[in-house]
């Protein structure tokens, strides 16, 4: 087990593919142990995307794709710029506002981060922010992805776990709301403070215009909205709910938006099947660490040493999100979410804390490690796309990024933030 970590990491810090360094540690611990045969590994690896409820994730990440080339992404840019254009820091409120739509969309933080950085960036540096501060707030307010449904990183957590994702869903909602106040008070106060926007001359958009954009809109933010009520009342499983996502987006694009042309339907095609490529090549490598784990008995491990330290389940519940909040720093999510889930959700039920409340608390956690350094793929992506360096980056992003962690230990200390409306819901 140890000679299998090392191997990890030597490969990830090689700047290895994740998927291939899962995959070759994995590999590794059956070739030098004798109380497993190569066989099983084999057998681990194709039988890792084996499961009916991981349908859910190629579904949602081509309906989410299908929906962007349908003219949606613009749509939606006008409607938040209307809302919250005119406030001070007004491009950066636009962000948030984006983020929180785009996450019932694409159900992808870096997706959103991309997409956002191509078009918001050059126009907030011409508005006289600083490219640190524009970038920084793009990265992080796509963390609102991580919650909103259908966020791929819930699924993932649920299908592990073995957690209701409806519940996770509907626990995800409140959550992405506070984030996106919490993210815009920061933004209010930074832009304040900086100075921008001070010789903007502000025109304050008329109810009309607000409600003719919105109803250009309103195809897109039904989509969540169908998605949990066909979830949560039994109308569709959640991986029924990817394929009626996908028939969905198919009919806005074609016959209401009437953007979506072949081409586009292709482009949308090509990008779902790389992303949904490097997504199950890591849940496939990740079943072998995940059988190593489950063999060495590595939860009961953790557990003994946790509980050895505290008795606390408050202190235990932030030790394991302190170690996923580490972890997150050096690890792409999807790989973190597969690898953590069976060591540390076991853990927190015995420590009595809901697995709903913990998957969100893990999700939001793991998914802020690719907005920081030194191994953030989301920040990796913003810098590269904007050519701005890691240093910038981080300076700009770093009063959004303690807003976030203190929401987090907000949400960490009052569990019923996160589980008023799942309750609510089930109790229904």
């Amino acid at each position: 087990m140890t000679l299998m970590l090392i191997v990890f990491f030597l490969l990830l810090f090689a700047n290895v593919p994740i998927a291939f360094a899962i995959g070759i540690a994995g590999f590794f611990f059956f070739m030098t142990t004798s109380d497993l045969a190569n066989m099983v590994a084999v057998q681990q690896f194709a039988t890792g995307t084996q499961s009916f409820p991981l349908l859910a994730v190629p579904f949602f990440v081509l309906a989410g794709h299908i929906l962007n080339v349908s003219g949606i992404t613009s749509r939606l840019i006008k409607f938040s710029n209307l809302l919250t254009g005119h406030l001070t820091g007004g491009l950066a409120h636009v962000s948030i506002v984006l983020s929180t739509m785009l996450g019932g969309i694409s159900g992808s933080a870096t997706a959103d981060a991309a997409v956002q950085s191509r078009i918001l960036t050059e126009d907030m540096v011409k508005r006289g922010y600083s490219k640190g501060f524009s970038i920084g707030v793009i990265g992080i307010s796509s963390l609102i992805t991580s919650t909103i449904p259908p966020s791929i990183g819930l699924i993932l957590y649920g299908f592990i776990g073995g957690v209701s994702i409806g519940d996770l869903f509907i626990a995800g909602i409140v959550p992405g709301i506070l984030m996106c106040f919490t993210l815009m008070f920061t933004t209010f106060i930074v832009s304040k403070k900086r100075g921008y926007d001070e010789d903007f001359v502000f025109q304050k958009p008329s109810f009309a215009e607000v409600l003719i954009s919105f109803k250009e809109c309103i195809w897109a933010l039904l989509f969540p909205v169908i998605l949990l009520v066909g979830i949560r009342f039994g109308i569709f499983s959640a991986s029924e709910g990817g394929a009626v996502a996908v028939v969905y987006a198919l009919l806005v694009g074609k016959f209401i938006y009437k953007d979506l042309s072949w081409k586009n339907f292709k482009k949308a095609v090509i990008d779902a099947v790389e992303d949904n490529s490097m997504i199950m090549l890591i849940i496939a490598s990740a079943s072998i660490f995940s059988y190593v784990i489950a063999f060495e008995n590595l939860p009961r491990s953790f557990s003994e040493f946790l509980t050895d330290l505290t008795s606390s389940p408050t202190l235990v519940l932030l030790l394991i999100l302190l170690i996923v909040f580490i972890a997150g720093l050096f690890m792409e999510a999807t790989a973190n979410t597969l690898l953590l889930t069976p060591i540390f959700l076991p853990i927190a039920e015995q420590a009595g804390v809901d697995p709903v409340h913990f998957g969100i608390l893990m999700i939001v956690l793991i998914t802020l490690g690719g907005m920081t350094p030194p191994l953030g793929v989301t920040m990796f992506a913003v810098c590269s796309i904007t050519k701005t360096s890691v240093a910038q980056f981080t300076k700009g992003a770093y009063p959004f990024l303690f807003a976030v962690l203190l929401l987090i230990l907000i949400m960490a200390f009052f569990p019923q933030i996160v589980l008023f409306l799942p309750e609510t819901f089930s109790g229904a």
